[in-house]
C-alpha cells in the first residue's frame, strides 16, 4: 500500500499493528482456554512440546513476547503466554511494542534509511 497508493504511512503502520496484536491476543485468549483439553487425542502440541515451550517461556520472562513479531515462533509464543496466564496488560504492552517496531521498521527500510 506504501507503494501502490499514497496513503497515510502512519495510518498504515497504526492498523497494521491494531490488526496484528488483535490476531496476537486471540492466541492468548486461546492459550488461557486450551491446557484444559491437552490430554485429548485431537490436541495439536505433544505434552512434551508443550511442557517445553512452558520452559522456555519461564527461562526468558514475558520479555520473550518482544519475539511475537517473528514468522513462526511468534504464534506459539503468543499462545504460550495465555496458557501460562499472563498478564493482559503486560501481554498487550510487550506485543505491541514488537508488532509496531516491525512495521516501523518494514517502513524505514522502504525509505531507504537502513541502506
Amino acid at each position: 500500500m506504501l507503494v501502490l497508493s499514497n496513503s497515510s504511512a502512519a495510518i498504515l503502520i497504526l492498523v497494521a499493528t491494531a490488526g496484528n496484536v488483535l490476531g496476537s491476543t486471540v492466541n492468548w485468549w486461546l492459550g488461557t482456554k486450551i491446557e484444559k483439553y491437552k490430554d485429548r487425542k485431537w490436541f495439536p502440541v505433544s505434552e512434551k512440546r508443550l511442557i517445553q515451550a512452558q520452559s522456555y517461556y519461564h527461562k526468558f520472562g514475558s520479555i520473550i513476547l518482544l519475539l511475537s513479531w517473528l514468522p513462526v515462533i511468534g504464534d506459539p509464543i503468543t499462545l504460550v503466554s495465555g496458557v501460562l496466564k499472563e498478564n493482559i496488560y503486560k501481554f498487550l504492552i510487550l506485543v505491541t511494542l514488537a508488532k509496531f517496531g516491525r512495521y516501523l521498521v518494514i517502513y524505514l527500510s522502504y525509505l531507504g534509511l537502513f541502506n
